[in-house]
């Protein structure tokens, strides 16, 4: 009987450490083109691989696109929809760019 509570305290653990990260924007993120970014905290993995720091909170992230970048002076404006979805909006001189819809990215095995 004790070796269940051990264990029965290790699963209520991880199940409130995995919904705590679903209800926010860190993770690993995929465009319907392909494209992935991950965000962890203020930082971030950009879809060109470049590594650099934004605006964070909870629910949303915002950068500009680095010098040298394929989204060089592009601002981008994540805002998390739900547990599984978030929209991008570019924003490429004065012209704001539709919303992209991207989603966690699904582990492969």
């Amino acid at each position: 009987m004790r070796a269940t509570i051990p264990l029965a305290t290790l699963a209520v653990s991880l199940a409130l450490t995995l919904a705590a990260r679903a209800d926010a924007i860190d993770g690993d993120w995929c465009s319907a083109e392909g494209k992935h970014l991950r965000i962890d905290g203020p930082k971030i993995a950009i879809p060109s691989g470049a590594e650099i720091s934004g605006e964070y909170n909870r629910h949303g992230f915002r950068y500009v696109g680095p010098a040298g970048d394929p989204e060089e002076g592009q601002e981008i404006v994540m805002r998390q929809q739900s547990e599984e979805e978030m929209t991008l909006r570019r924003k490429i001189g004065d012209a704001l760019q539709p919303p992209e819809t991207w989603r966690r990215c699904q582990t492969v095995s």
